[in-house]
C-alpha cells in the first residue's frame, strides 16, 4: 500500500511533467510542501531520480496495458503499488467504450414472476 509521501511525490512528478517543468527533488519537495503535505526527506530525492530514468509520457499512455517487464509500477511508486497514480492517469488514456447491452429476462421469453 503507498503513504501518503510516495502519493504526494507521484503526482508532484505528474504536475511538474505536465507543465513542462524539469523533475527535480528540490521541485518536488516544493509543490509537496506547499500542498501542506509532510514527507520523508529521501521521497523527493528517489521520485527525481525514477523520473529521470523513465519516459513519462509512455508511462501514462501504456497505464492500463500490462506487461511490460515490470516497470510501470516500479517508476509509478516504489513501493510497488499504483493504484492511485494509475486511476488518476486513466482518464486521460482511457477512450470511452461502450458497453454491451444487458439481457433482460423479457429478451429470454420468460420473467421472474411468470
Amino acid at each position: 500500500m503507498s503513504s501518503p509521501g510516495e502519493l504526494a511525490c507521484t503526482y508532484a512528478v505528474l504536475i511538474l511533467h505536465e507543465e513542462g517543468i524539469r523533475i527535480t527533488a528540490e521541485k518536488i519537495a516544493t509543490l509537496v510542501k506547499s500542498a501542506n503535505i509532510s514527507v520523508e526527506s529521501y521521497w523527493p530525492s528517489l521520485f527525481a531520480k525514477l523520473a529521470e530514468k523513465i519516459d513519462v509520457d509512455g508511462l501514462l499512455m501504456n497505464v492500463g496495458s500490462g506487461g511490460g517487464g515490470g516497470a510501470a509500477p516500479v517508476a509509478v511508486s516504489a513501493g510497488g503499488g499504483g493504484g492511485a497514480p494509475a486511476a488518476a492517469a486513466a482518464p486521460a488514456a482511457e477512450e470511452k467504450k461502450e458497453e454491451p447491452k444487458e439481457e433482460s429476462d423479457d429478451d429470454m421469453g420468460f420473467s421472474l414472476f411468470d
